[in-house]
Order: C-alpha cells, then structure tokens, then sequence
C-alpha cells in the first residue's frame, strides 16, 4: 500500500490517552477548615464590589492557600502579615505564598 491508498483511520482505530491517575484532596483539620470557612464568608460578602487589591493574588485567595500550605497556625499568621503590608504605601504585583520549610 502507497500513502495515497492507505485507508483512513477509524474511530475505533484511535486509542484514548490513558487517564492521568487522581489523587484525592487532602481533608483539612478542623481549625484550618474554621479558618477557610471564614474566608470564604468574607469573599461571598465582599463578592460583586470591585477589588482594590495591590497584590495577586488577592489577600483572601492568599490567606486560603496559606492555611492550605503552611496549616492554620502558620498560614494565619501569613495572611495577617499580607494584609498588614496592604496599604496605600505598601508594595504591589504578584506575591506567592512561601514554600514550606523542611522540618
């Protein structure tokens, strides 16, 4: 068979891609998923006013993956240090959450 004769291939000649393997989310402690909980009533709240963040992500969307990364404990602290250095003299742009330290 010549390229030009070969048959198109079929449906059923085509093989899917093999499903990426899912990992299921961690479950939250209790204080963290206290301290999400609270976030996530500021954002629905605050939902449908324009922002005025000076940072990406915004403080709330920060404070949420911080308790994720860093616990309750920590990731509050985090969050409070973000909203505090939020202010009209403060700086500006993209700002991630730290990486946990190594034990």
């Amino acid at each position: 068979m010549t390229p030009e004769t070969a048959p198109l291939p079929t449906c059923d000649d085509v093989q899917e891609p093999a499903a990426a393997p899912t990992t299921a989310p961690r479950a939250r402690p209790a204080g963290a998923r206290l301290a999400v909980g609270a976030v996530r009533a500021y954002q629905a709240a605050r939902s449908g006013r324009p922002t005025g963040c000076r940072y990406l992500p915004s403080c709330s969307e920060y404070a949420v993956e911080a308790i994720d990364v860093h616990g309750p404990a920590r990731g509050v602290v985090l969050a409070a240090r973000r909203i505090a250095r939020c202010t009209p003299w403060g700086g500006h742009g993209i700002d991630p959450v730290p990486d946990r330290r190594a034990p």
